[in-house]
């Protein structure tokens, strides 16, 4: 599902991007129960391979008298008529019932009902709220099964929020009852405490095939990758001991774990960091090694780049063992996400100088390149970090305000690089950046800076979108 495409210009070139590019899996677009938004929806999706619009409507009592202010006559009406509207427009569409699982259950297998009759493949049942339990989830989907008369000419599917923390165990609960489809994100990333998280579901369903006995066809060697890209596209940093993708997932501290671990790797781990795309680093690469090393160690780690892009990594990876004595694969993945995360500079940063001290005020020194030319600041803090951003904001000539910042090391050892990332506001918006460096407070102004890129370079598209629209009006 690549987004919900009447929600913005933005949202809509997305999904149409999406949908352009993507040609070995199904792309959707969401929609509301409107013919204005189904239509959005297929307008966005014309492109794409397998299209499909996935609209929704909510079918709780609560929703109903609430949100809605619809009886459930017209909404089995409204549900069953979009039904007919979308599939009119696309061979593949799939109905949410919203807030499915707080939903009376005679009510729902009559939309349920309806909407197949008109053509719809897929009927998701989300737990909206988080609010189920497995055993109750799974008696629900067999609920679905057993009274939906014509539940055999389409999917079931489910899509459930975290809020009591059980998004992972109500789906595999679905799953075993006899649901067809999951709707997950990565990392478990969503509204308020978040979705049911692929990695979990994927990784479940592989290490206990023999208890679910079904498979995703999902390549899970990207899962440690793909992690890492959403938490840097979002600037949501991954707890350590998350399950399957947080950096103590696969470490083992006390003393009896690690003894069992040498003689057998099976005593306490169930599935391997290979499996999830974390390999053992067998080469080691210093500041001796040459580029067909480097290369030959991109690519085992999964990256086919153009020579061009190369060659830039190979000169920041020269400059990076300069400063540590062993450069490790999270340092070398650091360096090509942050490549490959780039958006255009309209500043960067130059030079610093911080003076400090436990008595007097700091004063940061900061010179940055715009576009090619130089200009300094000076500003007063209470350390470091402060003074240093209080000086590019003067620079940039912005009123920011910082709403969060935080380094953590992509390594271990105190040659470690640090990885810092800042969100900033300009009272509208809120923009992330990151910045990576050995040096702790370089990191994070360059973090501060491309936070500061990134609002321009949004501020820039915004403004473009604005006058293409105004140009199409008659």
């Amino acid at each position: 599902e690549a987004g919900f495409a009447i929600a913005s210009p933005g949202d809509f070139e997305s999904v149409q991007l999406v949908a352009n590019e993507i040609k070995n899996a199904t792309v959707a677009s969401l929609a509301r129960s409107t013919e204005k938004d189904i239509t959005t929806a297929y307008e966005a999706l014309k492109g794409a391979v397998n299209p499909r619009i996935h609209y929704f409507l909510a079918t709780s009592d609560i929703h109903m008298e609430y949100k809605l202010r619809m009886s459930p006559e017209t909404v089995l009406e409204k549900a069953i008529a979009m039904a007919k509207f979308a599939r009119n427009l696309c061979g593949e569409v799939e109905f949410s019932a919203e807030d499915a699982s707080r939903t009376r259950p005679e009510f729902l297998y009559q939309v349920l009902e309806g909407v197949i009759n008109q053509g719809v493949t897929i009927v998701n049942v989300p737990d909206t709220v988080g609010y189920t339990t497995p055993g109750e989830y799974f008696k629900f989907i067999e609920g679905i099964r057993n009274n939906v008369p014509n539940i055999d000419k389409a999917t079931i599917s489910v899509h459930v929020h975290d809020d009591l923390g059980l998004g992972v165990a109500n789906s595999l609960a679905a799953i075993q009852a006899g649901a067809g489809q999951v709707e997950c994100t990565v990392n478990g990333i969503g509204e308020r405490a978040g979705n049911a998280a692929l990695e979990e579901i994927v990784m479940a369903l592989k290490t206990r095939y023999d208890v679910y006995q079904v498979d995703t066809n999902i390549d899970t060697t990207q899962i440690y990758r793909s992690s890492r890209l959403l938490s840097k596209l979002t600037g949501v940093r991954v707890q350590p001991n998350k399950a399957i993708v947080g950096e103590n997932a696969f470490a083992h501290e006390s003393g009896i774990h690690q003894h069992g671990m040498m003689a057998n790797k099976e005593t306490y781990e169930i599935m391997t960091p290979e499996s999830i795309g974390l390999k053992e680093n067998k080469m080691v690469l210093g500041k001796h090694s040459g580029k067909h090393a480097f290369v030959d160690k991109l690519t085992s780690l999964g990256y086919t780049l153009s020579d061009e892009e190369v060659l830039d990594l190979f000169n920041q990876f020269k400059i990076l063992a300069d400063k540590k004595k062993v450069v490790s694969d999270k340092d070398i993945l650091a360096l090509v996400e942050q490549k490959q995360l780039a958006i255009p500079e309209v500043y960067s940063l130059d030079r610093f100088v911080i003076s400090t001290g436990n008595t007097i005020s700091t004063a940061a020194t900061i010179r940055l390149r715009k576009n090619g030319d130089l200009i300094e600041g000076v500003s007063l803090a209470d350390g470091p970090i402060s003074a240093g951003f209080k000086a590019i904001s003067e620079l940039v000539d912005c009123d920011l305000t910082l709403i969060d910042y935080g380094v953590t090391a992509v390594t271990d050892g105190t040659d470690a690089q640090g990885e810092a990332q800042v969100k900033i506001s300009d009272g509208t918006h809120v923009y992330h950046g990151r910045g990576l460096s050995t040096d702790i407070i370089d990191a994070s102004l360059k973090a501060y800076v491309d936070a500061v890129n990134q609002m321009l370079y949004i501020n820039d598209s915004q403004s473009k979108e604005t006058q293409e629209q105004a140009s199409k009006k008659p």
